[in-house]
C-alpha cells in the first residue's frame, strides 16, 4: 500500500479489514525505499487513511525503524540518534501522538544489547512509543536484550518478527544475511516464554496455491529458488489432502499453521485485492490441531 497499490484501493481494503474486525497493522519508515523518493510512503498512506477516519484510536499501528540503508545493510543503524530521529519522522507520517508498537527493524551485533534496551525505554518514558519489538533479531540476542530489559526494571520486547511461513526456506538464496528466518532455537524461544511472533511472508509469497494450480513459474525469481526444497511439494500435497478433509481452503490452512503455534502468533497478511483480504481473512476461524500442524511438517 502506498506504491503497487493505488490510494483508493489501499483505503478500501483498510475500510473492509476494520469492518471485519481487524484492529492490528504492520508498516515500517523503510516501506517503500526501494522505489524513487518511497521513504515512508507505506507509513504515509495509513497516516492520510488514519485522519480521513477520524484517527481508529481503537487500533494497534506498529510499525518499525532503525532499518540499515539499502545500498550498505552491513552498516547498522541504531545509535540512539538514528532510533531517535526515526521514530520522529514515523510519528509525522502517522500523524499520531504515540506509536502503539515500535520494532527495531533489524540488529546491530556491535552494539550492547543495554545500550539499544535504554534508548527504548527513553522513548517509552518520552511517550513517543508504548512498547517495543524486535525484527530479525537472533535467539541469542533476544534472550540477552530480554535480560538486560529485566535489569532496567522494564518489560523489554513484546514481539518479535521474522521470515517464517508453512515453506522450507534456503535462507542463502535471499541474499541479505540480516534476515533472520525462524528456527529450532528461536522457536524454542518463543515457545518457553510466549513472546509474540509476529511473522512475515507467512502465506510463503503464494507458493502453494502456486504449487497446487500449475502456476509456479508465476513466482519471482528470487521466490523460486528460496522455496526450491522438494520438500514444499510434498507439503503442498499434505495441505491438498487436509483441505479435501477438512474443507478448508490453501489460504485458511496455511495461516491456520502459524495461528495453530504453542505461543502467541500474529501472522502478517499482504493482500494486494479486496478478493485475497477477504480469502486471508477467513482464516481467522481455523483452528488446526497439533496432530494437524504435526502432519502438515512431517507427513505422520
Amino acid at each position: 500500500m502506498g506504491t503497487a497499490i493505488e490510494r483508493a484501493e489501499s483505503f478500501r481494503m483498510l475500510d473492509q479489514f476494520v469492518a471485519t474486525g481487524g484492529r492490528f497493522l504492520d508498516t515500517a519508515l523503510v516501506y517503500a525505499e526501494w522505489v524513487p523518493y518511497g521513504r515512508g510512503l507505506s507509513e504515509r498512506l495509513i497516516g492520510d487513511w488514519l485522519r480521513a477516519r477520524g484517527g481508529q484510536a481503537d487500533l494497534i499501528v506498529a510499525t518499525k525503524g532503525g532499518h540499515p540503508d539499502l545500498s550498505a545493510m552491513q552498516i547498522g543503524r541504531l545509535s540512539q540518534h538514528e532510533i531517535e530521529t526515526d521514530v520522529d519522522q514515523s510519528l509525522r507520517n502517522l500523524g499520531v501522538e504515540a506509536i502503539n508498537l515500535y520494532y527495531l527493524h533489524r540488529d546491530d551485533p556491535t552494539r550492547p544489547v543495554e545500550e539499544l534496551m535504554m534508548a527504548l525505554q527513553t522513548l517509552v518514558q518520552a511517550g513517543k512509543i508504548r512498547y517495543a519489538g524486535c525484527s530479525n533479531w537472533r535467539e541469542p540476542r533476544i534472550r540477552a536484550a530480554q535480560a538486560a530489559a529485566a535489569a532496567l526494571g522494564w518489560v523489554g520486547f513484546v514481539a518479535d518478527q521474522m521470515l517464517w511461513n508453512l515453506g522450507v526456506v534456503n535462507a542463502a538464496v535471499i541474499g541479505d544475511p540480516t534476515v533472520v528466518v525462524m528456527d529450532a532455537e528461536l522457536h524454542d524461544l518463543h515457545q518457553a516464554t510466549n513472546l509474540a511472533a509476529v511473522p512475515w511472508s507467512a502465506q510463503a509469497n503464494g507458493l502453494f496455491q502456486r504449487i497446487l494450480n500449475g502456476t509456479r513459474v508465476g513466482l519471482r525469481d528470487i521466490h523460486q529458488r528460496m522455496y526450491a526444497d522438494p520438500e514444499n511439494d510434498q507439503r503442498a500435497l499434505r495441505v491438498q489432502h487436509l483441505a479435501a478433509e477438512t474443507g478448508l481452503s490453501t489460504t485458511q490452512i496455511v495461516l491456520g499453521y502459524l495461528c495453530a503455534q504453542p505461543f502467541t502468533t500474529i501472522p502478517i497478511i499482504g493482500p494486494r485485492s479486496s478478493v485475497q483480504l477477504t480469502d486471508s481473512l477467513q482464516a481467522d476461524v481455523v483452528h488446526l490441531s497439533a496432530a494437524q500442524v504435526h502432519f502438515l511438517e512431517c507427513g505422520v
